[in-house]
């Protein structure tokens, strides 16, 4: 594999406008998100901005920082123009979509999700840790991943819902939305329509597996805060410092 690691940092956030030049230790959240994706030492790192803010609150960093379209519907197809412009020849065949709202990742976690990809039958990979709080069981903010076990610390995605399951006793995973895709397979996902029950549960890698392409999850410790209100703002800012 030669993987490259795509950020994608988009201003116009609804719930926490200019989200990734929020301040967290003296620094910009997104890089912060940049630091850690070059401490994973994977390969090189993409970050793709829908302003020229974001460009400048990057000067000097070890990243390539590409200007994309801001009228990008989602993370995928802005990563997608990203690196359709960077390397337009291929020559990354993995490519990690690391969002720009998680500032306490640790490198080890991006790392994991390259692991279920030594399988050539997985078309994306991502990640999930077993849900520990009681509430988050029942909360519609916390997608849960249905899978099946291939292996050890290793589920078969079968689906993604915002719901409580599967039914009965056993453990829930939390989704963690970082994923690693085959070049191939990311190129075929931004080119398919939104699916059905992408739209019902507002998941879009529901796109992926109504289409058939298979999505393995490794199972990690825990789940990194992302940032998306002024209250997980704050939760980061008390972790990483204020």
């Amino acid at each position: 594999m030669n993987p490259v690691i795509v950020i994608p940092a988009r201003l116009s956030a609804t719930r926490l406008p200019r989200k990734p030049l929020a301040d967290i230790g003296g620094k910009p959240m997104v890089r912060h998100v940049v630091e850690r994706a070059l401490e994973a030492d994977v390969g090189p790192v993409i970050v793709a901005v829908d302003d020229q803010e974001i460009v400048a609150a990057l000067d000097g960093i070890e990243a390539d920082v590409v200007a994309t379209d801001p009228g990008h519907p989602s993370g995928s197809d802005r990563i997608f123009e990203a690196l359709s412009r960077r390397d337009p020849d291929a020559r990354h065949d993995v490519v990690i979509n690391l969002q720009g709202d998680l500032p306490t990742v640790a490198p080890a976690v991006v790392r994991a999700a390259l692991g279920p990809l030594a399988d050539p039958a997985v078309a994306i990979a991502t990640l999930a840790a077993e849900i520990a709080v009681e509430h988050e069981r029942t909360d519609p903010n916390v997608v849960k991943v249905v899978g099946s076990p291939v292996g050890p610390g290793r589920l078969r995605a079968l689906y993604f819902t915002r719901a409580t399951a599967p039914w009965g006793d056993g453990p829930l995973f939390h989704h963690i939305g970082l994923y690693a895709y085959r070049r191939s397979a990311l190129t075929r996902f931004v080119g398919l329509p939104q699916s059905p029950l992408e739209k019902r549960e507002r998941l879009e890698q529901l796109r992926a597996l109504e289409a058939g392409m298979r999505i393995d999850v490794a199972v990690v410790e825990t789940v990194p805060l992302g940032v998306d209100t002024p209250a997980d703002l704050e939760r980061a800012r008390a972790l990483i410092g204020s």
